[in-house]
């Protein structure tokens, strides 16, 4: 079976979760991903956690988290980027790359001397993708942040939530996993294609805030061009009219009803018994108020299970409100075959979600989990020419790391 980045040649710098996120879609569908780990005793971030404990929190848990479920697929070598030998190990591999990934804060890279400027002059064709919060310039440039600030600049917070309550955050799926992660990859894949044409790499700059925005766009365009704003709780699509909404059930659950479309919201209105609301789809003050009450009312009715069940097949759109233990009993989920099994080194085996972009020809394989910090460090230098004298004498001078130490 044919793989659709079979031979592409992927340098991974990243530490921070969306980065990896990129790199490991890549790997995903046959990118061959190195990860330049840095050695233990440089990465006081890396400890050793039990993440079975899932009721204690912490930075460490969710570093070991990142890097136990991003780095699938992929190989790494322990470098210490700060040693000159360790920067010429890199120079040699970049002769070779097609792809580098990195998420530093901007300057860090240019710091190390692994930056496009530097790397690209050895490799012209290099397509070289950073990640950062505001991208490689701008008044924000040195200011550190996460979700939370990315998508709270870019507009998407201050849309979330109820009306007059404070905004709602969201878990780290907006400007990490889309902003960040999947607009990395896109960029990515448009550049390796603009190479075929060209001949040329070229360097992606991607922001985190950018992507927000990116997200958000189709609202951004109706205020820019009408004046339009999006208040949270208050419009379409954030629960701020009764056909677009989530409803309590009799068992305390909720379900989710998607009546965004006018013959939708005739349907539910005729199954709920009040044609008289098929006119007041977006009705303001108190006549929203009477029909939201009545349609709260009746979900209250049945359980939530029960109402999907007589729901779906009415065309009305509706969905169960999961969390993740259900998420894994739907029969739909369990249809698409997305929980991939696989056995790790120790004999024990390791759930993952797999891929969740479906090609019929060149599907996405979980070949192996994350490797350990350095755990290809050997096989890399080797087949970069390297000695075994070579490695011993790096080793002992801790420029790199093996899986021994």
């Amino acid at each position: 079976m044919a793989v659709a980045l079979e031979g592409i040649k992927v340098m991974d710098f990243c530490h921070l979760a969306p980065g990896m996120y990129c790199t490991m879609m890549l790997s995903d569908f046959g990118a061959d991903v190195i990860r330049i780990d840095r050695p233990r005793e440089v990465d006081t971030k890396i400890t050793d956690i039990n993440l079975s404990d899932s009721h204690v929190w912490s930075f460490e848990r969710a570093m070991n988290l990142g890097n136990r479920f991003f780095n699938r697929n992929k190989k790494s070598i322990g470098l210490n980027l700060k040693s000159s030998e360790a920067k010429q190990i890199v120079y040699r591999m970049a002769e070779t790359t097609d792809v580098i990934v990195e998420g530093f804060r901007p300057g860090v890279a240019k710091r190390l001397g692994i930056d496009y400027d530097t790397l690209s002059k050895i490799n012209p064709t290099l397509i070289y993708c950073s990640l950062s919060g505001f991208g490689q310039d701008g008044p924000y440039v040195n200011i550190p942040g996460h979700d939370v600030t990315y998508i709270a600049i870019g507009g998407a917070l201050d849309m979330v939530g109820q009306e007059d309550g404070p905004p709602v955050i969201p878990m780290n799926f907006l400007a990490d996993w889309a902003g960040a992660a999947l607009h990395g990859v896109i960029g990515i894949l448009i550049a390796l294609m603009a190479a075929k044409q060209t001949g040329r790499g070229q360097f992606i700059d991607i922001a985190y805030t950018d992507g927000v925005i990116s997200l958000v766009s189709l609202f951004a365009y109706d205020f820019l061009n009408n004046g339009t704003k999006y208040p949270r709780g208050c419009t379409p699509f954030n629960g701020g009219y009764p056909g677009y909404n989530v409803y309590k059930t009799m068992d305390g659950k909720y379900i989710a009803i998607g009546c965004f479309e006018p013959w939708f919201w005739a349907n539910l209105c005729r199954f709920i018994g009040r044609d008289d609301f098929v006119p007041d789809q977006y009705a303001e003050g108190e006549r929203k108020k009477i029909i939201s009450d009545y349609i709260s009312n009746f979900f209250l009715e049945k359980t939530r299970d029960q109402w999907f069940e007589i729901l779906k097949d009415l065309d009305i759109p509706t969905g169960k409100i999961h969390d993740l233990e259900e998420v894994f009993e739907d029969p739909q989920i369990k249809h698409r075959k997305l929980i991939h099994e696989f056995s790790l080194p120790d004999g024990q085996k390791e759930r993952t979600i797999g891929a969740t972009i479906k090609l019929s020809a060149t599907p996405g394989t979980i070949k192996s989990p994350a490797p350990k910090i350095g755990n290809d460090t050997s096989e890399i230098l080797h087949k970069l020419g390297y000695t075994k004298e070579h490695i011993s004498q790096f080793q002992s001078q801790g420029i790199i790391n093996t899986p021994e130490d």
